[in-house]
């Protein structure tokens, strides 16, 4: 256990306030354990809404699961996450991402070749996604009016989208996307993942079918050793998620490195979260 993953799982946890723009319990909190402190997110299972497609009391157990897999993939874009008592009980508690522009301008590259500031999202009118951004879909902008939305066409983003597809990520909302004042990439909210059936749901659809790169293909190849029978990550994956739903995840990794390309929309569910944002 990391140093920030014990002063979650360890500390003290004080609540400071709600999260209103959230649909579950999402409280701001501070966390002290010896001389460390930092704010973090506490989600007690006791807040969750009822989902009909996903069992009661267990998106913070998929949450924890997402970090672990993101972790083990070595791209770090999930937050320090960890399942703990709190003060209303069992819940995930993940550290806090202060999320904002850095010195660049947005969209600016910088050094690893990624987007720096906030430019990770746009509309853009006409059918032509531009240099440096990737389709996604048309959408209606009222008063009859369409406008192409895009992502920026990201290394990190890449990576999240094969994160994404590796966990069934069912509700990749642009706001779910952060980026730390010094350009750093993370993601959020990762309670509707795991699912046995194909539920993918992304704004990140801009690589649809397009060939994975050799790095992807490698962090593929290794998250099939690391989720074979006894192996730690599929040790304490079992502890989080179905036996059913831990199948489906190496199913999901061996289609992925056998068809070599990003996943495509299945046309079996929606392919885009709703809101989008």
């Amino acid at each position: 256990m990391g140093e920030r993953e014990e002063l979650l799982a360890k500390g003290e946890l004080t609540v400071v306030g709600r999260i209103r723009e959230a649909s579950n319990a999402v409280l701001l909190c501070t966390v002290t354990y010896g001389d460390l402190s930092a704010e973090c997110v506490y989600k007690p299972v006791k807040g969750e809404r009822p989902l009909w497609d996903f069992p009661d009391g267990n998106l913070a157990q998929r949450e924890v699961a997402a970090y672990l897999v993101s972790e083990a993939t070595g791209w770090g874009l999930v937050p320090p996450t960890v399942l703990r008592e709190g003060p209303y009980g069992e819940g995930m508690v993940q550290q806090w991402i202060e999320s904002g522009p850095d010195e660049d301008e947005p969209g600016e590259t910088d050094d690893s070749g990624g987007t720096s500031g906030s430019g990770l999202l746009a509309l853009v009118e006409g059918e032509e996604a531009g240099e440096g951004w990737k389709p996604v879909a048309l959408a209606d902008v009222g008063e009859g009016r369409t406008a192409l939305l895009v992502h920026a066409d990201d290394p990190w983003l890449r990576r999240l989208a094969v994160l994404d597809a590796v966990i069934n990520n069912g509700d990749r909302k642009g706001g779910h996307l952060l980026l730390a004042p010094d350009g750093r990439l993370y993601a959020i909210d990762h309670g509707v993942t795991f699912h046995s059936e194909d539920k993918l749901r992304t704004l990140l659809w801009g690589w649809a079918g397009e060939p994975l790169t050799e790095e992807a293909r490698g962090v593929l190849a290794s998250l099939v050793v690391q989720l074979a029978d006894g192996a730690p990550l599929a040790t304490r994956l079992a502890e989080l998620i179905t036996p059913v739903e831990l199948a489906a995840v190496r199913a999901r990794v061996a289609q992925l490195l056998r068809a070599g390309v990003h996943p495509q929309p299945s046309g079996q569910w929606p392919a885009i979260p709703w809101p989008p944002v």
